[in-house]
């Protein structure tokens, strides 16, 4: 069956811990260590600011701070190769670790005429190369400076985060012509509620304790997809929550698996899931 387009409503998803278990730029840089692009010890170091930054909050400054150390990874590398590389990585590290439950509802609304945006922290290039491989509309992310098709190292704007995630949808609603008030958002972070705030429906999905609080005090729904709290609705083992939490460990055996035998280790890849549910969001959207 053929589904008229819905030119005035769109979604629009976070990434890391909402679309994809853990940071996608992590594992996107474990990629590029495994490649030689710079050392084991160097991911360990990024890994262990990674997990003081999700200890501590994200506030701007760490964002900053953070995005900036991912960037200086590809600095003096040609735009081209890094983006030939994603696609790669990709297959081997993102793909296993999209949370099948959130690749669900933001292909019920593709499958309703809307279109689907990633919004996202992440630099645009992978972010782009995760919403083609989802079939989803496009992604809006942090933009990394080049020059003659190398990477300075340098952001051009600022960290797509917080108010400038916000201030992106906007800009993306009035250039394709969307009224927000039937567009919908999803994210895990409390530092996600500018936009949340801006759309008719928002929806937490394995929100931190912050954004939970305030979802229940809006009336917004919640999806949680990393322990067996919805385990007999969604068909969604608690075990698989264990993966983003063990990361930082698991990078540093990495690291060190990698010295003794010689070789680059593989993570366990996760179990992939077939029963998200649906109802609730077919029933919302056909009533819009």
């Amino acid at each position: 069956m053929v589904v008229a387009p819905d030119p005035g409503a769109a979604a629009f998803f976070d990434v890391d811990n909402t679309m994809m278990i853990g940071a996608s730029i992590f594992h996107f840089a474990k990629g590029l260590a495994a490649r030689d692009f710079f050392s084991w010890r160097d991911l360990v170091r990024f890994t262990a600011q990674q997990a003081r930054l999700r200890l501590a909050g994200e506030n701007h400054s760490h964002m900053h701070s953070s995005r900036d150390s991912a960037l200086a990874f590809v600095a003096g590398k040609k735009v081209a190769e890094i983006v030939a590389l994603g696609e790669e990585i990709y297959d081997e590290e993102l793909a296993g670790r999209i949370w099948p439950g959130t690749q669900a509802l933001a292909r019920l609304h593709i499958e309703t005429g809307q279109r689907v945006w990633l919004v996202t922290a992440t630099p645009v290039e992978l972010a782009t190369i995760i919403a083609r491989r989802l079939n989803l509309t496009g992604a809006l992310g942090t933009v990394a400076e080049s020059e003659d098709g190398v990477y300075t190292g340098r952001l051009v704007g600022e960290v797509l985060h917080g108010e400038a995630k916000a201030a992106a949808v906007r800009d993306l609603a009035a250039r394709e012509g969307l009224d927000l008030d039937r567009c919908s958002a999803y994210s895990d972070s409390i530092n996600d509620l500018p936009m949340l705030s801006l759309v008719g429906r928002a929806v937490a999905v394995n929100p931190d304790s912050a954004l939970r609080a305030e979802a229940k005090q809006r009336g917004w729904e919640i999806r949680d997809f990393r322990t067996g709290r919805k385990a007999a609705r969604i068909g969604i083992p608690a075990a698989v929550g264990l993966g983003a939490a063990g990361g930082a460990v698991a990078a540093g055996l990495a690291a060190r698996r990698r010295s003794q035998a010689g070789r680059v280790p593989k993570l366990t890849e996760l179990s992939r899931l077939t029963q998200p549910y649906r109802q609730i969001d077919r029933r919302w959207m056909s009533n819009r």
